[in-house]
């Protein structure tokens, strides 16, 4: 399988001198604008998204505070064209700004200025926003926004945006998105950057910038010493000078972003640039480290109480818990599955968040509800406790997009689970989830390198091809004694293991009366079925399997009888319908699935056709479709498989991927047909 990096184009941002492109410049004038700016006319655009970012541009710098500090400037500016009401959702904006939890600090939103457009009578009529129709939105204790709608909006208008953060929060560098939900004509940032700050940058996307330059410029701030030399005051101000590094990146026609079917996450494809403070360099000083490795990042979260601090402490209520679970004479396989079942029935789930405690894991246990990391970090203690190797396990979960495992910067991570390492083996387990399994994990957390967290933090191998969603199904129809007009049988399926957690949860959600009539209305017409039973239902560890009658009913005045072997378990739509595609193709897991079906031959018909057996496979050994069919006086039967042996299929191999469900799409619609003899 060739590899390729799709997600992140990584480096150390410093002063220094990059390839120069020739410059150019957008056509549009924020200071101003004109009767040109509604009219797309001779623009090569897709207007079917029903708005156009005419261009949006951003620009960083770095200023000196009153307090005599850098402080960071961002700049917006926007220009939009609204071609139909469909697209009336860009006109809300929502603009993020970051707050400290030790102090009443938090960035500032200046000069903002929204106007909507339109052309009344001929002349261009502008309609500005109110302030007092700006609203604050908190989302957590660190970030809230600022909420507004553009007011006049119709079908045609042109709205700019545009406004100022100030942030005392150097870390907190702006990101740049190139490509959002709807095309851009251009879109541009800049980065006014002092020689004194490093910044890693991290490129997703492969879309590559039409311009990229940098040049160096000269500048003088005037700030206070730094604290960490004795021999000045920390109100002493001094003038420092630097060579300050000024980048620009630009894309052009960048196509709107769009939802495509088997996609781990738009985040990882969409093309944007992200910063994380790496150091601090000032002149004649030590180089301060920042970032760091991931050794120290792993040793501060251990000895954070968001995080892994209480693993350190007596924790004599563990001991107590744990003697409440009944671990002791147990091997150390029974102690840990105790322990985990205990947590998993006990310790109510209110859902998922980022990687850090919501409150001390002694109250969690107590109070017997809890997040995941809560969950998870105290499984991970309860676990050592009783003398086993666990270690919790930072991941970024599907939707939340690849982690790049270069650097330690943990804001890319939103999910914690547990490792256990036991007798050579290693189990991953999540105890927030009462659907699954000893040493099951969501398919969703197998999204490429997590990161383990111990004294020598390492990768955790957590990828998509690891997994195989195994499915066998067998079915049955025998001609009714009974009725002589139809088929009675049987169904049997052993689940995958996903399909089967899917299943749990909808009858944890709902009830099992709700899935049994979802299972029920999928056949129609003539079928239906009776006597369900799903065997392993409670039993976590293990797949469900399937099993029901069937009964069919058929009229005996039907001189031909077409009949789908296949019933409700074929493929009857290519998943990938798209003539191209710009995203890799990410499955959850692996496909083994194997069919077989007999039915026998209806008393007074013979068998007219059949469909053709064949065999194709997907690159050689990539994957593989079998549909053999065989037949005697009595019966037919239908043995059929596929296989799919990777999860990832890039660009350039989608046609043969799109090519090959197309042919099981079509061998999966075809019939067996019965005539009636004469």
């Amino acid at each position: 399988m060739k590899l390729r990096l799709w997600s992140c184009l990584l480096g150390i941002m410093v002063a220094g001198t990059l390839p120069t492109i020739a410059q150019e410049n957008s056509t549009v004038n924020f200071d101003k604008i004109n009767i040109k700016d509604f009219s797309l006319e001779g623009v090569n655009v897709d207007t079917t998204y029903g708005a156009v970012v005419l261009a949006d541009v951003g620009k960083s710098s770095f200023i000196t505070n009153k307090k005599g500090e850098f402080s960071l400037v961002f700049k917006y500016q926007c220009r939009i064209k609204i071609l139909h009401q469909k697209a009336f959702d860009i006109a809300t904006i929502k603009i993020p700004l970051y707050k400290s939890t030790k102090s009443d600090n938090e960035e500032t939103l200046e000069s903002l200025k929204a106007t909507t457009y339109n052309i009344i009578d001929g002349k261009i009529v502008g309609t500005d926003l109110e302030k007092s129709n700006v609203y604050k939105e908190v989302m957590d204790k660190n970030h809230s926004l600022r909420k507004f709608t553009m007011p006049a909006i119709k079908e045609g208008s042109v709205i700019d945006i545009s406004y100022t953060i100030q942030s005392d929060f150097i870390f907190n560098l702006q990101p740049w998105t190139f490509q959002s939900g709807y095309p851009k004509l251009w879109s541009e940032y800049n980065l006014n950057l002092p020689q004194f700050f490093e910044y890693v940058f991290l490129k997703t996307g492969p879309r590559q910038f039409d311009i990229k330059d940098t040049k160096e410029k000269f500048q003088n701030f005037i700030i206070r010493q730094p604290s960490d030399i004795p021999a000045f005051s920390s109100e002493t101000l001094i003038s420092l000078s630097s060579t300050n590094t000024i980048s620009r990146w630009v894309m052009k026609n960048v196509p709107a972003i769009k939802e495509e079917p088997f996609t781990s996450s738009l985040n990882n494809h969409i093309s944007k640039i992200e910063f994380q403070m790496s150091g601090v360099q000032w002149p004649d000083l030590k180089h301060i480290d920042i970032m760091g490795s991931w050794t120290t990042a792993g040793l501060k979260l251990m000895q954070s109480e968001d995080f892994g601090s209480s693993f350190a402490e007596e924790n004599k209520w563990v001991t107590d818990a744990l003697k409440t679970m009944g671990i002791e004479g147990k091997t150390s396989l029974e102690k840990a599955k105790v322990i985990y079942s205990y947590l998993q029935k006990n310790i109510g789930s209110l859902g998922s968040r980022d990687i850090y405690l919501t409150k001390p894991l002694k109250e969690t246990f107590n109070s017997k509800k809890g997040y995941v990391p809560d969950i998870n970090l105290l499984l991970t203690l309860c676990l050592k406790k009783a003398g086993l190797a666990a270690f919790p396990v930072l991941v970024s979960t599907r939707a939340h997009g690849y982690a790049a495992m270069q650097y330690p910067i943990l804001s890319q991570y939103n999910y914690v689970v547990s490792k256990l390492e036991l007798d050579g083996k290693v189990f991953y387990l999540d105890a927030s989830k009462n659907y699954l399994g000893f040493g099951k994990i969501p398919s969703y957390c197998y999204n490429g390198p997590a990161a383990f967290i111990d004294m020598l933090p390492a990768t955790e191998p957590l990828h998509t091809d690891s997994l195989t969603e195994k499915k066998i199904t067998n079915v049955t129809l025998f001609n009714d004694d009974k009725t002589k007009n139809g088929w009675v049988g049987s169904f049997m399926s052993l689940l995958g293991y996903e399909e089967s957690s899917g299943i749990r949860e909808r009858i944890n959600e709902k009830s099992k009366a709700d899935y049994e009539k979802i299972l029920s209305d999928a056949y129609s017409g003539d079928f239906s079925i009776d006597n369900i039973k799903m065997n392993d239902l409670d039993n976590t560890d293990k797949p469900i399997t399937m099993n029901y009658s069937l009964k069919i009913e058929r009229s005996d005045d039907n001189n031909i009888i077409y009949f789908n072997p296949m019933l409700k378990e074929g493929i009857k739509e290519n998943y990938f319908k798209s003539s191209d595609r710009k995203y890799p193709v990410e499955l959850t897991a692996k496909i083994d699935e194997s069919y077989i079906f007999t039915i026998d031959i209806p008393t007074g018909y013979v068998l007219d056709e059949v469909p053709q057996s064949t065999r194709v496979s997907l690159n050689e050994s990539e994957g593989s479709f079998e549909y053999i069919i065989s037949k005697n006086e009595q019966s037919v039967t239908l043995n059929t498989s596929l296989k799919l042996n990777r999860t990832i299929f890039y660009d350039d191999e989608y046609e043969s991927l799109r090519g090959f469900f197309d042919f099981v799409v079509k061998k999966h619609a075809e019939q067996i047909v019965f005539k009636k003899k004469s």
